[in-house]
């Protein structure tokens, strides 16, 4: 299988396993659109769901199916979400999309967490791509020197401006070792949004698509 390929086997794959009618969390980006194209199929099982983003939200209903606001609902059962870097123990890097902060509330209100990703995305290390870091825009030079000190080179995403109506500084060069302690460092820095960095909230299950098929590897 190519990459496309493998991507619409793992979007497919996390549409078996949906529990009935429960309200599901989706969230953004390639791989993420071919688990929602697989859904059109299962609608009529899906009372509602909730989206990452306005793009995810629009495709949902060309799909057929109701999105909710996430403060409408009581509770997510699943939430299924693509993943920049993935390493063994589910924890991600996120956001290539810009949609990294309602990534991470959704994700942090459901139940459980499935990630779909394809075989490329599974790394030993996070840091190879560039960490997303949202930033009001008014803190985005305070910011990006307290960036700079912790090793890595930021970079403004040019002419992006998320959902949530902030900017993205994409930070190359950091090598993570310790995903929890550098989730929780950069939030600290004022001005922070969120930053794509899934440790606290990592994935309760992988769907990994490879040319032999798709792999299942859960938290450990």
């Amino acid at each position: 299988m190519n990459t496309d390929e493998q991507k619409r086997a793992a979007g497919q794959a996390a549409a078996m396993r949906l529990p009935g009618d429960a309200i599901i969390g989706v969230g953004t980006g390639s791989t993420v659109n071919h688990f929602i194209d697989a859904l059109a199929d299962l609608r009529d099982t899906i009372p509602a769901a909730v989206s990452s983003s306005e793009a995810s939200a629009q495709r949902l209903r060309r799909a057929g199916i109701a999105v909710e606001d996430l403060n409408s609902v009581n509770e997510v059962a699943v939430y299924v979400d693509g993943a920049d870097e993935i390493n063994r123990l589910l924890q991600m890097i996120k956001g290539g999309g810009g949609a990294l902060t309602r990534e991470k509330v959704v994700a942090a209100v459901s139940k459980q967490f499935i990630c779909i990703a394809d075989e490329s995305k599974l790394v030993h290390t996070l840091g190879t791509f560039p960490l997303p870091v949202e930033v009001i825009p008014m803190a985005r030079s305070h910011v990006a020197r307290q960036l700079v000190r912790l090793g890595g080179r930021p970079v403004l995403r040019e002419s992006f401006v998320t959902d949530n109506g902030n900017q993205i500084l994409d930070v190359h060069g950091l090598v993570i070792q310790e995903p929890l302690a550098l989730e929780d460092r950069i939030n600290g820095i004022a001005g922070v949004v969120s930053n794509g960095l899934f440790a606290h909230r990592g994935a309760d299950l992988l769907l990994l698509a490879t040319a032999e098929g798709v792999q299942e590897f859960r938290r450990p």
